[in-house]
């Protein structure tokens, strides 16, 4: 895992090209396999790519002959990548982000901020950030052309090395080496207990104290399960009836069929006020996530890393922010 600490770390990547063996390899020819592999059909491709189909066969082609290899499967219907095609076809869509990364820092330099931002987001901090930050975002910088994915994390992380989204809010740490991590902010977790439980008459609540035979908790594939069960060490034991796939619907839970569930501080303020009484701290040990910007270590564009870091400092309670944050610009 590669941590990315702001104003102290500065990473670049050399990148060397045989200029002599891909001489004639283009980033149309790339844009073209690409749009491919999307749509798994030729006419819909050369249609995305405002082109005729045989023009941009004939470019495929073109490139399979120059590579000596067989980018797609042309048998199959629809048509599919071969195994070298789709290792061909992830370099690709690396390429061409890095190429419009440097057009869109060359119009940085000159015009301010332009180009794309695909930003990927888990369900589980989205409803705190994405709502405010569209709003401001939008708002400063009109000329960005804004797209927000909600998924997983195992998702995004996916996206993120194929170079089908530029950054991510996730929560860390990640461990993973090909990915650089940016901290924003910290939160803790709290426990939403019914009022029919035991639990609910303490003032504090501690490992010790949970019966997680009444814990409901997220579907898996959630990065708040994981942490969850980070926390309740034998979660064997926990309710196993249903697992959720929103805090909102833990919470809905919670107050028609009794137990409890963990949800963090950030949702607080979307309960009522009779539903903020079933809230309680977590304590021996305090429970918390960090929340971070995820990138590729290629990535480029930094006042475009900048906007994004200072629209959420503007949305996340000063007291949740990363330190360094607070202090310093971001510097790749």
């Amino acid at each position: 895992m590669q941590r990315y600490v702001p104003h102290y770390i500065n990473q670049t990547d050399n990148v060397y090209i045989c200029i002599d063996y891909f001489n004639a390899m283009t980033l149309q020819q790339l844009q073209y396999i690409v749009a491919v592999e999307r749509h798994r059909h030729f006419l819909k491709a050369a249609e995305e790519c405002g082109v005729t189909q045989p023009t941009l066969s004939a470019m495929i082609q073109k490139l399979e002959d120059e590579l000596d290899v067989k980018i797609f499967d042309r048998s199959r219907q629809p048509v599919e990548p071969t195994e070298i095609g789709l290792q061909i076809i992830h370099q690709a869509k690396t390429v061409l982000s890095n190429a419009f990364q440097l057009q869109d820092l060359v119009n940085q330099q000159r015009n301010g901020l332009k180009g794309e931002l695909n930003l990927g987001i888990i369900p589980t901090i989205a409803p705190y950030l994405v709502p405010d930050f569209i709003s401001a975002f939008v708002h400063k910088y009109p000329e960005i052309n804004l797209s927000i994915s909600e998924l997983q994390t195992r998702q995004i992380v996916q996206h993120l090395k194929h170079s089908e989204l530029h950054m991510a809010i996730l929560s860390t740490p990640l461990e993973d080496p090909d990915l650089l991590e940016i901290p924003l902010y910290y939160e803790r977790f709290v426990a939403y207990v019914s009022p029919k439980e035991e639990l609910y008459t303490l003032d504090e609540i501690s490992y010790n104290d949970m019966p997680l035979n009444k814990l409901w908790v997220m579907q898996e594939g959630h990065c708040l399960r994981n942490q969850i069960f980070h926390f309740c060490h034998d979660v064997q034991k926990r309710n196993n009836i249903y697992e959720a796939g929103s805090i909102d619907t833990l919470v809905s839970i919670v107050d028609k069929s009794g137990g409890y569930t963990i949800i963090p501080e950030l949702h607080i303020p979307f309960l009522s006020t009779e539903q903020a009484k079933n809230v309680r701290p977590l304590v021996r040990p305090q429970a918390n996530r960090e929340v971070s910007i995820v990138i590729r270590p290629d990535f480029i564009r930094e006042k475009l890393l900048n906007a994004v870091a200072d629209t959420i400092k503007k949305i996340i309670p000063s007291s949740l922010l990363n330190e360094r944050l607070k202090k310093y610009s971001l510097k790749i």
